[in-house]
């Protein structure tokens, strides 16, 4: 028998699926026809009257993702932050977030999110050097990111997030030392570091598979990381998770935790995830196919389904990895009626010698050397019955 624990608030996630243009290397769903807004702004407010009943759960975290949520104006904004206070438990005090791409904001903008209710803001810089942007397809410029960091203090966001990529072809630890040198002069209170990846179909993989350029060996974005880790360590950054940083506890990600901690979530929107444990279910990725839904007056639910103990026990190892803090003994033991050690014994002894894992009584946690063999460590920890 599983138990899930009921105390964890819920978060609500809400997927803005509409870009200017599509960057290279993304591969999240998004379409740039925006005059679908206004029509789909509506449809969203409809769906969040037909989930309220599957989610009454109190939330304190409101998520707007995409796609480039900060293309919405800021009307639309405060129409959905209402929306959700009307149709879920939404408490007061919950961390409400917008995705924002530098390019797409201007100072009146910011100022009117922060006015509805946003208190919260991440934005997806990607780099200080137009040269990587370009590579990257994005559509903003360095100064560009440069005005859009400023005009948000100004705005009065006293919780600003940025995005960075590292582990171009060709960066050198000198490179991506000034990249995190440039970010940390804005004192952001959260920074997400991730390393560069080539989705399949994506065009940036099509380049790479065409021979257009030499991605960078796997062993130089590793010392990428280590060295992302001790720069931000010295200049006040927490790692708590792989990618993710912030300034102190307080400022870490409310709603991204709950994706680490199986804590439950209902996603708005299409190509967006819900999770109910153990149900998990989503909805279509396409806007055409999440409109006639909505039209039709049933939930846009293109699939669904109950997670295995098996499937639980899996993701319960590979997301507490992924953070800081590790898997917690105790509730892993609680949830799944097995014992830690005797389940894992042999296995953690050997991550061990390896010096991949910290393992004691409380909690299992990657090491610093580990965090670049997260999937190896997971998959010798799962490949065993349970």
């Amino acid at each position: 028998m599983i138990k899930h624990q009921c105390d964890e608030s819920g978060g609500i996630y809400i997927h803005i699926p509409f870009c200017i243009r599509k960057c290279a290397y993304c591969d999240f769903y998004s379409v740039s026809d925006l005059s679908l807004m206004p029509g789909f702004v509506r449809a969203l407010e409809r769906e969040m009257a037909m989930r309220a009943a599957e989610f009454p759960d109190p939330c304190d975290t409101l998520y707007l993702g995409g796609g480039t949520p900060s293309v919405m104006t800021p009307t639309h904004v405060r129409r959905l932050i209402a929306a959700a206070r009307c149709h879920f438990d939404l408490l007061p005090e919950a961390e409400i977030t917008i995705e924002a791409n530098p390019g797409t904001v201007s100072r009146r903008s910011l100022a009117e999110y922060r006015r509805a209710g946003v208190n919260r803001i991440n934005f997806g810089v990607q780099s200080f050097r137009d040269d990587h942007l370009c590579f990257l397809g994005r559509i903003h410029s360095a100064q560009a990111a440069v005005q859009s960091l400023t005009w948000a203090r100004q705005a009065g966001f006293d919780n600003m997030g940025l995005d960075l990529i590292y582990g171009l072809p060709g960066q050198s630890q000198a490179e991506w030392r000034e990249a995190l040198g440039r970010a940390t002069e804005f004192r952001p209170e959260h920074l997400s570091c991730y390393m560069l990846t080539y989705e399949p179909g994506t065009p940036l993989d099509r380049r790479r598979t065409d021979g257009a350029f030499q991605p960078l060996e796997e062993a130089r974005s590793g010392d990428l990381l280590d060295l992302t880790i001790g720069f931000l360590e010295t200049h006040g950054y927490e790692q708590y998770e792989i990618s993710n940083f912030a300034r102190s506890e307080e400022f870490r990600s409310r709603h991204n935790q709950k994706y680490w901690a199986f804590a439950p979530y209902i996603g708005l929107g299409p190509s967006a995830h819900s999770f109910l444990p153990p149900r998990r279910f989503w909805t279509p990725r396409s806007v055409t196919e999440y409109l006639r839904a909505i039209d039709a007056g049933t939930a846009p639910t293109a699939g669904t389904e109950t997670l295995t103990r098996e499937q639980q026990i899996m993701e319960a190892v590979y997301l507490g990895l992924r953070t800081t803090g590790g898997i917690s003994v105790a509730t892993f033991e609680e949830r799944f009626g097995l014992r830690f050690e005797a389940t894992f014994g042999p296995v953690l002894a050997r991550l061990r010698k390896d010096g991949l894992i910290r393992a004691d009584a409380d909690c299992c946690a990657l090491s610093r050397k580990g965090m670049r063999f997260l999937d190896s460590v997971t998959s010798m920890l799962v490949c065993q019955e349970f």
